[in-house]
């Protein structure tokens, strides 16, 4: 469709909508919106325009016509590590979801992961009288009771990146954890032959690390070749992952290979790795998710992979999912999402170093590639 012929539409549209406005007197309406679409055709807002002029009962939100008046929908996450990078694409998922929606979210927690901050915050979310909460289970049972008091309030709640057996949690959003720490061991086991393995987790125990490394350690057993792991508590603060993988491998010296749970200690092992030129001495590294260091350091080759989540869809779905579970009046919304798992190496990690982006963290521009 041309751009005149957009304008025309856009003010078809907009005399029908006129035809039950009153005029005020001394101001032309119909002219003065005739001219604005017209002009906006120019600047690329006939889109805009449409979407700002609908009828005067509906809601002010750009969804309004797509699902009607609605009101403005407030979600909040909790997180355990509010200010960790890998979360920063998940905070723009959430952002875009919500800018699309016409709702607004609030991004609260712990940036320790310390459990009763997170409490704290999830019951603060229900007595605030949020419309909908999404929480990282990072514990198995501490959640359960505030979380079922939320539902009973009447406020739904899913869980993303975490997920807690037993939990009362509408769905669950993030990764199959357990099944990406086997498939990560099979990649340690043919790659090392053997001797010792180091396994970083930032904070063991945690119900979005614990499953990794289990399975880890699991499939490198089943392997049945000779190799000993070594799980190695790194600390839920990025600037102290760095120092202890380092301190790690100084008094394992003949360790074949080194391998993180988590984004953070994935960044601080391959740091450790170009540091010390672990690669010319046959050290095999890998590791989880993908900030800007990760990746670049994975394409100058000195890991040799990373398994990428999707952290962007896992702030965007929820509140998808909870927006559709308002609006829909309880009958739609939650469900079940593996956001995946996909290993990436020097090659294939390219167009990620080549491409900044939100849907990855390294760009806060809204931009389509395709």
């Amino acid at each position: 469709m041309s751009d005149s012929e957009q304008a025309h539409e856009a003010v078809e549209l907009l005399d029908h909508i006129d035809r039950s406005a009153s005029e005020r007197p001394g101001f032309n309406r119909r002219a003065f919106l005739r001219r604005t679409a017209l002009t906006g055709v120019a600047s690329g807002s006939v889109g805009a325009l449409l979407s700002a002029c609908g009828s005067s009962g509906a809601s002010s939100s750009g969804s309004a016509s797509v699902f009607g008046s609605h009101k403005k929908y407030k979600f909040v996450f909790v997180n355990h590590v509010t200010t960790n990078p890998f979360f920063t694409p998940t905070q723009y998922g959430a952002a875009d979801a919500s800018k699309l929606l016409g709702c607004e979210y609030q991004w609260t927690g712990s940036e320790t992961s310390n459990v009763s901050q997170m409490v704290t915050a999830l019951n603060s979310a229900v007595t605030g009288g949020a419309d909908g909460i999404a929480v990282a289970l990072t514990d198995l049972h501490a959640f359960n009771a505030p979380v079922e008091a939320a539902i009973k309030a009447g406020i739904p709640v899913l869980a993303y990146n975490a997920d807690a057996p037993g939990n009362a949690r509408l769905a669950y959003i993030g990764q199959d954890l357990k099944k990406a720490g086997e498939k990560m061991g099979e990649r340690i086991a043919s790659a090392v032959g053997s001797g010792d393995v180091g396994l970083f987790i930032a904070t063991p125990g945690s119900a979005n690390l614990q499953p990794r490394i289990e399975g880890a350690e699991k499939a490198v057993k089943a392997s049945g070749k000779p190799i000993t792991t070594h799980s190695v508590a790194t600390g839920a603060a990025v600037t102290g992952e760095q120092p202890a993988i380092e301190a790690w491998y100084q008094s394992h010296s003949s360790a074949k290979g080194m391998y993180a749970v988590d984004g953070g200690s994935t960044e601080s092992l391959a740091k450790v790795m170009q540091k010390l030129g672990l690669v010319s001495k046959g050290v095999h590294a890998g590791g989880f998710d993908l900030t800007e260091q990760t990746q670049k350091l994975l394409q100058e080759g000195d890991i040799d992979f990373t398994i990428d989540q999707q952290p962007y869809l896992q702030g965007f779905l929820p509140v998808l999912q909870l927006f559709m579970y308002k609006a829909s009046g309880t009958l739609t919304g939650p469900a079940e999402v593996d956001t995946g798992l996909k290993f990436l190496d020097k090659e294939t990690v390219k167009p990620y170093v080549s491409t900044k982006s939100r849907y990855e963290g390294t760009s806060t521009a809204a931009k389509a590639f395709s």
